[in-house]
């Protein structure tokens, strides 16, 4: 570790952080305490506190701003004030920011030669740059964002061609941090041998919206013979992120013969046992206006926990997913093969197994600390090539 390493602060500034769920704000974290080990000085700047007033306890300091979290101006706007105020802080600093909340709050002060980070870099994640390319006004300003940054990453190769097609300035400096399993991860112990269950449980975990294709998987299950339909349960995990389409999911539902849970929101220690005690685990996600899957730390979670993945192969899911390996990936829009994909699986207990054990080591291949190594410390990342 080098003596810079050492003693540079380092400012990680996010709108998604713990109480809040998700991808991205597992990366936050992990990026932030893999950057600890790594012998940075971390300060991560995060939306206000839990309702609740629990705080957990971090291995670096943690500044709550008065801050809702959301991408409209008044919240920009007043990360905005925080950032022109801490300016002389930030200066000398390394700048991060891991989602694009802060992004738009940073695309204000470009204006301001006074306000420029030593180093600034950035970690888009897919549906960003589709929204920052369709209005001309943060095109412009996501150009110059990118031109002034030190380095960038992606997750996947996915984004990295959405990210450089759209933004032809990020090609050169933009490569690839990996997700990996969050650091708290539960170790996983194998059924006995002699277990046995009535039903095989189906598992979607993922917040309830279109995106996440909940109602997809759940008209999939409906449309297996009725042999198959007897054999399962199907549960959700998530909170909802559109109140209308938790809706339409539990009405659709009812109408249902099969058995349906909803869980809401677990803790990650609950959500452990749940992943334990399922047989399949499905989150058919579609591309939904402007609102891609650019990766899918969940499926890694599903598949360290020895779980065969149903999925669509769409955006970056293939990098997390693989076909026929870890998984079964079938193309969106096709009901029927996603059908014929869950009932491959209900049907061979040799394939889930199969699946599964490979999950386990793929699911393990990466590591945070190798992510943060790359985007703070290595004079030489190895660039993205198509």
């Amino acid at each position: 570790m080098s003596a810079a390493a050492q003693t540079r602060p380092l400012f990680l500034i996010t709108h998604e952080f713990y109480p809040k769920r998700g991808g991205i704000a597992t990366f936050a974290e992990e990026i932030a305490k893999a950057s600890v080990g790594l012998g940075f000085d971390v300060e991560v700047w995060a939306q206000s506190a839990p309702a609740s007033g629990r705080e957990k306890s971090w291995p670096f300091r943690l500044r709550r701003l008065p801050l809702s979290g959301t991408h409209d101006f008044r919240c920009q706007f007043k990360l905005a004030s925080q950032l022109i105020a801490e300016r002389r802080r930030l200066h000398y600093a390394t700048v991060y920011l891991p989602e694009p909340g802060p992004m738009l709050a940073m695309m204000m002060l470009l204006g301001i030669p006074a306000f420029r980070p030593k180093h600034l870099i950035l970690t888009f994640h897919g549906s960003e740059i589709l929204r920052f390319h369709r209005n001309p006004v943060t095109r412009r300003l996501a150009n110059r964002l990118i031109a002034r940054a030190s380095r960038i990453s992606t997750l996947s190769h996915f984004t990295y061609n959405l990210l450089t097609e759209r933004f032809p300035a990020a090609n050169g400096k933009t490569f690839l941090t990996p997700g990996a399993l969050r650091s708290d991860f539960a170790v996983v112990h194998d059924p006995p041998a002699n277990q046995s269950r009535e039903k095989l449980i189906i598992l979607t975990v993922g917040r309830l919206h279109p995106r996440k294709g909940q109602l997809l998987t759940l008209q999939a299950l409906q449309a297996l013979a009725p042999r198959f339909r007897q054999r399962i349960e199907y549960w959700i995990v998530g909170d909802h992120n559109r109140h209308h389409y938790e809706q339409k999911l539990r009405e659709a539902a009812s109408l249902s013969d099969l058995k349906v849970r909803f869980f809401g929101e677990l803790p990650d220690d609950e959500l452990d046992r749940i992943y334990d005690r399922a047989d399949i685990f499905a989150m058919t996600s579609i591309d939904y206006r402007q609102s891609v899957e650019g990766f899918g730390l969940v499926y890694l979670e599903a598949a360290a926990h020895g779980l065969p993945v149903v999925a669509h192969s769409i955006g970056g899911v293939s990098e997390a997913v693989v076909d026929g390996v870890t998984g079964l990936c079938v193309p969106p829009n096709y009901p029927a093969q996603l059908t014929a994909a869950f009932e491959r699986l209900i049907a061979d207990d040799d394939l889930r197994r199969r699946l599964g054990e490979a999950g386990r080591a793929w699911a393990r291949r990466n590591t945070w600390h190798k992510a943060a190594d790359l985007l703070f410390n290595s004079p030489h990342p190895r660039v993205v090539h198509s």
